[in-house]
């Protein structure tokens, strides 16, 4: 399994809420959002997708991220 850690900007419980129906991907088998540490760090498990697959999905969500 990979494990994808990536810099966001997902920065609030909303926000969380609204990437919550594109993160729970079957391809997906965990993923956490740190928004209390200053680089909103996106934690994703996964043994399907590579990390630009993971930076798509969360642009589809409106969100940027960066793999850290």
């Amino acid at each position: 399994m990979n494990i994808y850690k990536f810099k966001t900007n997902i920065n609030c419980n909303g926000c969380i809420s609204t990437v919550t129906p594109f993160m729970n991907n079957e391809n997906i088998n965990f993923w956490e959002a740190d928004i209390s540490s200053p680089d909103k760090i996106l934690t994703v498990k996964t043994d399907k997708l590579m990390p630009e697959d993971i930076v798509q999905i969360l642009k589809t969500a409106g969100y940027n991220a960066e793999l850290i």
